[in-house]
């Protein structure tokens, strides 16, 4: 099975072709510089491949199995005898020399705003150590940690150290590149609205910036209320004065839409568009970017991608676990504005766009939201919601939402939603998207599954019984955990009678692949720094995304519906089997061989 890698996955916008086989044979791949392949050979629709980490680090398995390396353009004949006497085409030292020139003219510094909090913490310093690591950061790079509470550099780098790791299949020199890592790691305390305070933080920067071109990358990881006071004091204060200024701000983005633009609006008054980086981590997951390859590139998926073969697809997602403590900001968003409005919809958006013009990160972003601008705004018919209640398993007792002592006693605050949603176009006119997300039950999970239609006149109906469903094949994406595509077929069980089964096709990652999955923070910090675009959330796209769940959002809180109650641990309401029956659906993560 052809799978899609990288050389470095620290490349992130670089694509590779790898070819294996389980066959028990060895292939061998030729090795043929671009410009040697005539346009006749790869098509008319040629596809460019870039790199930003490595520029001859791009490759592509050839369908008759050849291996093609971009490398630099030949003037002459020579090279191609060269070739084929088995020589191999390097760089020449005068390119090596002049991007080692332009890495000691520019640096970055990456100020981590909030970083005493648990994100900081336990996602983005160990995301930027495994960047280091893995040699995707800049030659020139500083990290500074920017927070209210009174720190030095030591007791930072202290904090910093108890969170870090190294890959399982990276373990060498482990201790020695922490060691680097945090000496280019700094703290600077101040208040989150001070001006003063950022005026001290760039003397800072630039004191080890040393006059190069200085490039700044600042991630909100504070609380939504003081977004615009941190951005307004970094841009007037501590803004690049000769490279590029980036900010990456964590979800929520508002609680609705009127807050969403007011927010975007006190943004951009002081930031471009192309400055703010909406992160959704979701979207850097490892098998939400498979997502597209998976569809775009493979010739037995994109045929059947449309209401003419899928009878619904269902978005899950599910925690094994209640607030914990978190109940305060929780109860403040509830279930719907936490994953359904941002991580669901966002993962709904890839999977139904039309095939884009390009890579380009606006050309996919446009298709994005013609399918969110194509739905229609969820009303509470279109939904059910539940909430938590304490529940006694195995002796084990688990508290209800409101026994968190964060938590008002009569909160109405939904921790389940499911959700029925139609797009309004050609491909997909009436087939059912079903959203299901929850806390506190019987598992951890996300997925998305396609379920596909019956066949029909099929010749084995009778082998099946009147369950027209253990027939039907499916196709499943598991996010997380243990990374999973896999797709149900009907196959006959060896023997003399005639008995079918339900068997899967799967590609299970960790079986599939040695490498450890980056972590999502990895990839879409390293796209941050390069300035790529593809995986955050464009300011139109966020307006047509609240636009569908803000008068829901709306009419549950004026009408004070109250949420279905279900026990700790369980499968969540009953009332979400009935929306799925609604549409003569079926939950998929609820079947026996679940």
């Amino acid at each position: 099975m052809a799978a899609l890698s990288s050389s470095n996955h620290c490349c992130s916008s670089s694509i590779a072709y790898s070819s294996s086989s389980s066959i028990g044979f060895h292939q061998h791949h030729n090795f043929i510089p671009f410009s040697l392949i005539s346009p006749k050979r790869l098509g008319s629709n040629n596809v460019s491949l870039q790199s930003k980490c490595n520029p001859s680090a791009n490759v592509i398995l050839m369908q008759d199995g050849a291996l093609a390396t971009k490398m630099p353009a030949i003037e002459d004949e020579a090279p191609l005898k060269n070739l084929k006497e088995g020589s191999s085409l390097v760089t020449p030292p005068e390119e090596h020399k002049k991007s080692n020139d332009n890495d000691d003219k520019s640096t970055v510094s990456i100020t981590v705003v909030g970083a005493s909090g648990d994100l900081a913490k336990k996602k983005i310093f160990p995301a930027l150590f495994a960047l280091y690591y893995e040699d995707c950061l800049p030659k020139h790079f500083t990290i500074f940690g920017y927070a209210r509470s009174k720190m030095t550099d030591a007791e930072l780098r202290n904090m910093v150290r108890k969170t870090l790791t190294c890959r399982i299949d990276k373990r060498e020199n482990c201790g020695e590149k922490m060691e680097e890592f945090l000496s280019r790691c700094f703290y600077q305390s101040g208040q989150y609205d001070s001006e003063e305070n950022f005026e001290e933080l760039d003397k800072k920067l630039k004191e080890h910036e040393a006059g190069r071109v200085s490039n700044r990358l600042f991630y909100l990881s504070i609380p939504p209320n003081i977004f615009v006071n941190a951005v307004k004091c970094a841009t007037l204060s501590a803004t690049s004065a000769n490279g590029w200024t980036r900010v990456i701000v964590e979800k929520p983005f508002g609680r609705d839409s009127e807050s969403s633009a007011a927010l975007t609006s006190a943004l951009k008054q002081y930031l471009e568009e192309d400055q703010i980086f909406r992160i959704d981590h979701y979207l850097g997951k490892e098998l939400i970017e498979n997502l597209s390859v998976l569809r775009f590139s493979n010739l037995i998926f994109e045929p059947l991608w449309s209401r003419q073969y899928i009878r619904n697809v269902q978005l899950i997602f599910s925690e094994d676990f209640g607030t914990e403590g978190r109940g305060g900001y929780f109860d403040h968003y509830g279930i719907i504005r936490d994953i359904m409005q941002n991580h669901l919809l966002q993962i709904l958006a890839i999977f139904a766009m039309e095939t884009p013009v390009s890579l380009d990160a606006e050309d996919i972003r446009n298709e994005k939201v013609k399918v969110l601008r194509s739905m229609m705004p969820l009303r509470a018919d279109d939904v059910v919601i539940g909430q938590y209640k304490s529940h006694t398993k195995g002796g084990v007792s688990y508290p209800g939402y409101t026994d968190d002592k964060t938590v008002p006693n009569d909160s109405l605050t939904p921790t389940f939603a499911a959700a029925a949603l139609f797009i309004n176009n050609a491909r997909w006119d009436g087939v059912p998207f079903l959203m299901k997300a929850g806390k506190a039950l019987h598992n951890r999970r996300a997925e998305i599954r396609v379920q596909f239609r019956h066949v029909p006149g099929n010749l084995y109906n009778r082998s099946f019984g009147t369950d027209l469903d253990r027939a039907t094949n499916e196709l499943v994406i598991r996010v997380q955990p243990d990374e999973a595509i896999y797709l149900k077929i009907n196959n006959k069980v060896p023997g003399l009678g005639m008995r079918l089964d339900r068997s899967n096709l799967n590609l299970l990652y960790k079986a599939r692949y040695s490498k450890e999955i980056p972590c999502a923070y990895e990839r879409l910090l390293l796209d941050a720094i390069e300035g790529e675009r593809r995986l955050f959330i464009r300011s139109d796209e966020l307006d047509a995304a609240w636009s569908l769940f803000t008068p829901l959002l709306k009419e549950l809180d004026e009408k004070k519906i109250i949420p279905e109650y279900y026990p700790y641990g369980s499968r969540g309401p009953v009332g979400a089997h009935y929306l799925a029956a609604k549409y003569n659906v079926k939950w998929g993560d609820l079947g026996v061989e679940e």
